[in-house]
């Protein structure tokens, strides 16, 4: 049964990774609804996120590669540092910054109150409107190119938000985007690019203590099932969001964030659900 459990949650994982919708959120709940009635837990949850990540890294695998190699090569002098795809690089590695150290900080947090479902209902709701003012008042304007370091820091501030269940990485960090001014579909990229080492860093310092935890609910067989379900789901959602953004709005998904978080409170307001995993 947890086989199947394993990978029904992968593909709620691929599925919902990179769309505004939190996928920390989904496994939350949706774990619930499983037979075990479980919270898969924290480190379930960043370890089938490596999955998703490598559905990142295949998909721009090319600019991935470019933007390493030319800043590597502008450490030495051999590319000029503000190359685009060097610049690109050090954007990076500052956005990643505020989410490594309150990621690292916050353990306490992040598996325990974060975790509660009154908070998660919430933070969909409220995160889900702003999402939809910034996609509504955005110019729209900016493009890749035009991001600068003190942008690239927003970014980055943004995605510390997502340690909260509900709040949604690319929601986050693409919400900060549209609100400077960028399209939708360079704020998305950007967010992308941004959350591999976060994600990377999270997912492997997660996969380290669990081989030390005890009592967690689903095993690192399971584990690993769902994390390989959710890459290849999260291959095609990748493909079909990035088309989508090209003439589609966010407002599908503001909707969809407003509705789930008021279902939520319904179900928990009539005890239908805990708040808490016991």
């Amino acid at each position: 049964m947890h086989v199947l459990e394993a990978i029904i949650l992968g593909i709620v994982q691929g599925l919902t990774e990179f769309l505004p919708i939190s996928s920390s959120a989904h496994l939350r709940v949706v774990g619930l609804m499983l037979p075990g009635g479980a919270d898969p837990g924290a480190t379930f949850t960043a370890v089938t996120q490596l999955g998703t990540e490598l559905a990142v890294i295949i998909f721009f695998w090319r600019t991935i590669v470019r933007i390493i190699s030319r800043w590597a090569q502008s450490l030495t002098g051999k590319v000029a540092r503000n190359d685009p795809d060097a610049r690109m690089g050090w954007l990076v590695i500052i956005g990643t910054i505020p989410i490594g150290v309150i990621g690292f900080l916050a353990q306490e947090q992040i598996r325990g109150p974060f975790r509660n479902l009154w908070l998660v209902a919430a933070v969909l709701i409220v995160f889900g409107l702003i999402l939809g003012l910034a996609d509504y008042l955005g110019k729209k304007n900016r493009e890749l190119q035009d991001l600068t370091y003190p942008s690239g820091l927003a970014f980055g501030l943004a995605q510390v938000l997502a340690l909260i269940p509900g709040v949604s990485r690319s929601g986050a960090t693409t919400t900060m985007g549209l609100a400077l001014g960028f399209s939708r579909t360079a704020a998305a990229e950007y967010s992308f690019l941004l959350a591999i080492p976060a994600v990377f860093g999270s997912g492997l310092y997660e996969l380290y203590k669990s081989f030390d935890e005890t009592g967690q609910t689903y095993s690192m067989g399971d584990t690993a099932i769902a994390t390989v379900v959710a890459f290849v789901v999260g291959i095609l959602v990748i493909k079909y969001l990035m088309q989508y953004l090209k003439k589609g709005s966010f407002l599908p998904f503001v909707i969809y964030r407003v509705v789930l978080g008021v279902v939520l409170m319904i179900l928990l307001g009539l005890g239908v659900i805990p708040a808490i995993s016991a």
